[in-house]
Order: structure tokens, then sequence, then C-alpha cells
């Protein structure tokens, strides 16, 4: 039998390994945060921005045109990146005086897209190329257009590569928000 001491400390051991159990799994399958490493996604996100990433979103809805995605790097697996989500599958992609064209339609929400302008660059950026984005795969840019290594350089993002949605900066303080 075990005295009050031992029974105590073991609820304490057992609330402990449930509390971190429940941390994993939730940082695993449902929210994760991830620290901006580069300027590729100014000015909506700038280096050292902690945001968090819904990992669950995309099992209930498709991804859409002005998401922020986090995901596996095409070139470098072990590296996270982050950029805006221009076209899905199946859509066409042209950039044309500094604007984006998805499906010979200007894109234009969110704002940023309007705001913003866009450098020719890469293979899949040149001017009057209109890229075929295949099916299963992402045309993602950064918002730094002219300081970002994104699909115009080395082309789409496959669908399993798809880490999950950013929606919030928590940290620092005065940049707290919900992302758009």
């Amino acid at each position: 039998m075990l005295s009050k001491k031992q029974t105590l400390l073991w609820e304490y051991v057992e609330s402990f390994v449930i509390a971190i159990a429940l941390a994993l799994i939730v940082r695993t399958f449902v929210v994760q945060p991830f620290k901006i490493p580069s300027g590729s996604m100014r000015p909506t996100l700038i280096e050292g921005d902690r945001i968090l990433v819904n990992k669950y979103v995309y099992r209930f809805e498709e991804p859409r045109a002005g998401d922020i995605m986090v995901f596996k790097s095409v070139e470098i697996p072990q590296r996270d990146f982050i950029k805006r989500l221009v076209a899905v599958g199946e859509d066409t992609v042209k950039i044309k005086e500094g604007k984006i064209w998805t499906n010979n339609r200007l894109l234009n929400t969110p704002s940023i897209f309007r705001d913003n302008f866009y450098y020719n660059r890469g293979d899949y950026g040149e001017e009057g190329k209109t890229v075929a984005v295949p099916p299963g795969n992402y045309f993602v840019l950064g918002d730094n257009s002219g300081s970002s290594l994104d699909s115009r350089f080395w082309g789409f993002v496959p669908q399993k590569n798809i880490l999950g949605k950013a929606f919030f900066i928590f940290w620092p303080p005065h940049r707290m928000r919900v992302l758009q």
C-alpha cells in the first residue's frame, strides 16, 4: 500500500506525463509554432516573427489563393518554407507588368496581390510566360518578390509537402495579429 506522499507524487508524475503527451499530440497534428528566418514574406512577416500554423485545416477545406502556407522545401526536404499561395492544380499563372494573373484574370484578393509588385524571375516567372500548375500541386510566391526564392525558381509544391496554414503572429507582442 502506498503512503499519502507516494500517492501524491504518483499523481503529479501521472499529470505531467499526460500534459506532455497532449502537448506532443497538439503540436504534431493540430497547431505548431514556427519562427520566420528570412525577409521573403515582408511586409506581412518579418525576420524573428513567431507564428502559429494550423496543421489540421486542410483536412476540411481546400487551400485557396492568398493562404499563407508552410511546407517542406521542394529542393531541401529538411527545411520548412513559408510563402503565399497563388494558384492550385489545374490553374494557370502569369506575371505581367508586376501583377499576378491566374486563369487569365487579375489576382487582387487579398490586397497584398494588388499592392505588391511581382518581378519576372526564374524559369517559371519569365515575362509573358503562362505556367500551368499540375494537379495536386501549388504555385507559391513570397510577398517580398524581389527577395524570395519561390515557385518562380523551383516550380511547384506537391500537396504532400504542405504542413499547414499560418494564421497568427504571437511574438513579438507588438506584432501580434491574425494573418490575412
